[in-house]
């Protein structure tokens, strides 16, 4: 796996690594520990079995490569004409239409079906959550907002791992919401991040970003203020919940790995973005889910 312009990618030839591609396999390091956390979380007070984790795991995976792959589909028209993404696999001809719609709608249908598997409660939010991703790719359209709107989007997992297992929201009500709300700050942070070498191309397309409404300067500083929120959001959700020293460590080894990701990224230098983008963010999440796995296992 190497590091391009438009992320981390596999350079295998095939029809396996051109689907890997499309829905961009090595992202799920983002978002996928955190569902593991709220499985962990639910196994404080459920027990949980390899059913419902393997469950849990595939209708994430699923929706994930559902919205990632209708987003590819939607932003065909913008991916052929930036420089960035012309070598992804529609603009470049590797898949075809045809194929990406296959894709897209068999994992759609199977994230349903595994969530309905589940229980009775993850079957009747499955459809909401779904249009919720899936409406992410309109978003730059219409709002400068997108980044919150996709950070919301991957606060589903930790919310979706959670209900998995209970088949019940959270007591006290609001917990769920702080762990959710800190994966929101910390994804709308980094996608921030992620849309600046995209400022010039999007502001002569008509499409809306941070970076278009406010500069490479100010959407740096909102980025930060976004990942100070994030801390903020899962510090407090630490302290009201049964997770001890080891979460709050991973919490802090979080901030430090932070605080570099925002020493790689300046206004004038983007040479190391990608470096900021996937490295420490997929660490990041990796470390606050063996903080919780640790709480529980001490």
């Amino acid at each position: 796996m190497t590091a391009g312009v438009d992320g981390q990618i596999l350079r295998r030839q095939g029809r396996l690594a051109a689907y890997a591609n499309f829905v961009k396999v090595a992202h799920t390091v983002f978002a996928l520990p955190f569902a593991v956390v709220g499985v962990v979380l639910a196994s404080r007070t459920h027990p949980v079995t390899v059913r419902q984790f393997l469950l849990a795991v595939l209708a994430f995976t699923a929706a994930r490569f559902a919205a990632m792959g209708f987003n590819r589909i939607v932003d065909l028209r913008w991916d052929r004409m930036n420089p960035r993404t012309a070598a992804r696999e529609l603009p470049s001809g590797s898949m075809t239409l045809a194929e990406a719609w296959a894709l897209v709608v068999a994992m759609a249908a199977l994230f349903v079906l595994a969530a309905a598997s589940l229980n009775p409660l993850c079957g009747w939010l499955a459809p909401v959550a779904l249009c919720w991703v899936l409406g992410y790719s309109f978003t730059k359209r219409f709002t400068y907002l997108s980044h919150f709107w996709l950070g919301w989007g991957l606060a589903i997992a930790p919310v979706g791992g959670f209900l998995a297992v209970t088949g019940a929201w959270s007591e006290p009500w609001w917990l769920l919401l702080l762990l959710a709300a800190g994966v929101a700050f910390w994804v709308a942070g980094f996608d921030i991040l992620y849309a600046l070498p995209d400022e010039r191309f999007d502001r002569e397309h008509g499409l809306k970003s941070i970076p278009v409404l406010l500069g490479a300067q100010a959407a740096i500083a909102l980025s930060r203020t976004s990942h100070i929120l994030a801390i903020l959001s899962l510090t407090a959700f630490w302290t009201a919940s049964p997770f001890g020293h080891f979460f709050a460590a991973s919490l802090l080894l979080a901030s430090l790995l932070l605080l570099w990701e925002h020493r790689l990224v300046r206004p004038d230098d983007f040479s190391r973005l990608n470096a900021a983008f996937f490295t420490m963010n997929g660490v990041i999440s990796g470390v606050i889910m063996l903080g919780a796995i640790a709480d529980v296992l001490r």
